[in-house]
């Protein structure tokens, strides 16, 4: 990222204003620097906040239902859909001291507002600072006016003082590190910067175009582009200023250039290569690595580290461009495709060694996947929104965005009516989430449409899915004995193919089924047969799980320290994994070993601590009344060891702990 030039006063103005206030409000124009102003002001303040400084880029969201569960994501959190997910964040951040940062909220000014007040009025010692181009419109909110840098006067040659020509030169010297700075190229500088009204983004545009040109020549040509400014179209000023400048750098690009900085509109947030090329490129545009790396040069496209953005303005520009090409719909249509097909890559390469890059993958690229989406669903796509929501079951069931998974998969289906082949996956999909939740009267019902949709279409795999649903909601109720089980177990794996998700859940389902009637011993054997496949694979997900269920049968057989080690090993991937609900399950069977080998307080101290991962971050229910009564248990018998006062207050020490901590602990012998 460039180095931030000027706005001392500024800076000063707003570290005073944080003393006085929590609700800062930085309001100016597009291109002016708001969102550089609350980067580098929360950057001076950041020591004063022991629990961090964090920051919300909100131009990508287009649905204000979903804010909040954005700014949760920031957090770590992910809201059930039971559970207000204001509430969750609100719990989470009660008891810290931060300062958040909403940057860009003009567009969701509203939703921006009552997500403002829940906040401040819920966490006392939580402040905010917000970018927009019009404030909010609360009656604690302190608006600061972000203004142009004011432009050094007429004939003059001495800018040390002034803020728009030295972003000029620190620009320019970027991409020309000998052009001339005499007197005559400063006065050039300081008319190019009252042409250009001290907006510092078209400061920085146009001084990366000082390649091989002088500053008088670029100044010259200035004055030639911007004569229109006075066209009496009733602009405001700055905007034909910005609008001008970005017309300016789009004309002294190539036709490639510019096709692609048209193109590379249709992504709401930062992009990495990869997709610029997938989305991108075809025989119009056949070398998209090229044209990418000249748009950073010429700070069309801003590089920060491997991925890549279009500033708000410079998007709108060539938003603007893509609908006059013709080719809106068409490259909405593309970044659905792309998404749609990495997403089905995500799917069939799972279960093996890249789990961890695509866990990176899905949560670094959700403002794509939200955009895909809303889209589709927007658009009247219904049936595109249903394929890409189905086949993010990944991001949905394993990576704990439960929340968001029956938001859009609830929409794409209540929009693509029964009988539809479409729905089969979607359906169990959404049965799983349902499991999750402990909602397992939704589980049922979504599992048994499942089955007879796939089973009218002939969709085997979906077929399978639905069916282990199905089973596992009647395991979790009680309502399946072994012969029931073992029935399942070969319906599903007559279904699926070698490399199919379900082959890999179902030495799981079996085990547990094992524990819950009593055969530890073969519930043991099921997940050590099944370890060296899993293995082969480079597999981590599924053998957490397993791992999990392993510590359950090896607790019920009375082998503590096995169980514990497979606790913890679940414990350690599911937090490699992000996955919350994973991580609460593993830290409850560590309190159930601790309470049997008669530690009452670290028993209670980590149901405390599951139970604010629980509440906090994902689904309370998983299993139901089934993973109720392990917990209960655990809990009676700490109570028992230490009183119920010292139990809890060692629940509320552990309910207190942030998720870092409680893993950290649980880990601990």
């Amino acid at each position: 990222m460039n180095s931030f030039v000027g706005r001392t006063t500024e800076l000063d103005e707003i570290a005073k204003l944080l003393t006085r206030t929590r609700l800062l409000t930085l309001r100016g124009p597009g291109g002016v620097g708001k969102t550089r102003l609350a980067l580098r002001a929360a950057r001076n303040v950041r020591d004063d906040y022991p629990d961090g400084v964090w920051v919300a880029e909100l131009s990508a969201e287009t649905d204000g239902d979903l804010l909040i569960h954005g700014v949760a994501g920031l957090f770590g959190l992910h809201t059930p859909a039971e559970r207000p997910a204001l509430d969750s964040l609100v719990e989470h951040l009660t008891d810290r001291r931060l300062l958040i940062v909403l940057d860009t909220c003009e567009h969701l000014v509203d939703s921006c507002a009552a997500l403002v007040v829940a906040l401040l009025t819920g966490a006392p010692d939580v402040q905010i600072i917000v970018t927009s181009r019009q404030e909010l419109g609360l009656p604690l909110e302190v608006v600061m006016l972000v203004e142009p840098f004011p432009v050094p006067p007429p004939e003059t040659a001495d800018l040390a003082d002034h803020d728009a020509p030295s972003l000029f030169l620190d620009r320019a010297r970027a991409v020309a590190p000998g052009f001339r700075t005499d007197e005559r190229a400063m006065m050039a500088v300081a008319r190019l910067c009252r042409r250009l009204d001290g907006m510092p983004l078209a400061i920085e545009l146009a001084a990366s175009q000082m390649r091989g040109l002088s500053a008088t020549q670029l100044a010259d040509q200035l004055d030639v582009h911007f004569k229109p400014l006075t066209d009496g179209e009733g602009l405001p000023v700055r905007h034909h200023t910005l609008r001008t400048a970005a017309g300016w750098s789009h004309e002294l690009c190539t036709p490639a250039e510019r096709l692609l900085w048209a193109r590379l509109s249709v992504f709401p947030a930062a992009f990495d290569a990869e997709a610029a090329r997938g989305v991108c490129e075809d025989e119009r545009l056949p070398d998209v690595p090229g044209a990418l790396a000249a748009l950073v040069a010429k700070s069309v496209v801003a590089r920060v580290g491997d991925r890549y953005r279009l500033l708000d303005t410079i998007r709108d520009y060539g938003r603007d461009w893509l609908d006059e090409l013709g080719e809106g719909a068409l490259m909405i249509r593309r970044h659905r495709d792309h998404y749609l097909s990495t997403a089905r890559r995500m799917d069939a390469e799972w279960y093996g060694p890249r789990q961890l890059e695509w866990t990176c993958w899905a949560h670094r690229e959700l403002p794509d996947i939200r955009a895909a989406l809303d889209r589709c669903l927007g658009a009247g796509d219904h049936r595109g929104a249903l394929e890409l929501a189905g086949a993010l079951w990944v991001l949905w069931c394993r990576l704990g965005f439960v929340r968001e998974g029956r938001h859009y998969l609830g929409r794409a289906l209540a929009a693509v009516p029964a009988p539809d082949r479409a729905r089969s996956r979607p359906l169990w999909v959404v049965a799983h989430l349902a499991l999750i939740q402990g909602d397992m009267s939704l589980a049922r019902d979504r599992a048994e449409e499942a089955v007879e949709s796939a089973q009218r279409y002939g969709d085997g795999d979906a077929e399978a899915h639905a069916l282990l649903a199905l089973a596992q909601t009647r395991l979790f109720t009680g309502d399946l004995d072994r012969k029931d089980a073992r029935a399942y177990a070969l319906r599903v794996a007559d279904g699926l193919g070698p490399t199919s998700p379900g082959t890999f859940f179902l030495p799981s389902f079996l085990a547990l089924a094992a524990t819950f009637r009593g055969d530890f011993d073969e519930a043991v054997r099921i997940l050590r047969e099944a370890r060296p496949g899993h293995e082969a694979r480079g597999e981590l997900s599924q053998r957490a799980m397993d791992d999990y269920v392993l510590s359950l049968a090896l607790f019920g057989r009375g082998d503590l320290a096995e169980a514990s080690a497979a606790a913890r090993a679940s414990l350690e991937v599911k937090r490699r994994l992000r996955d919350t609900v994973g991580s609460a399950l593993a830290i409850d069977q560590l309190a159930r070993i601790a309470a049997t080998e008669g530690d009452g307080g670290r028993a209670a101290w980590l149901l405390g601590a599951a139970q604010r991962i629980r509440t906090t971050f994902g689904p309370p229910g998983t299993g139901a009344h089934t993973m109720a009564a392990l917990r209960e248990a655990a809990g009676a018998r700490a109570a028992c060891l230490i009183g119920e006062t010292a139990y809890a207050r060692a629940f509320d020490e552990g309910s207190a702990a942030h998720l870092e901590a409680a893993v950290a602990y649980a880990l601990r012998d």
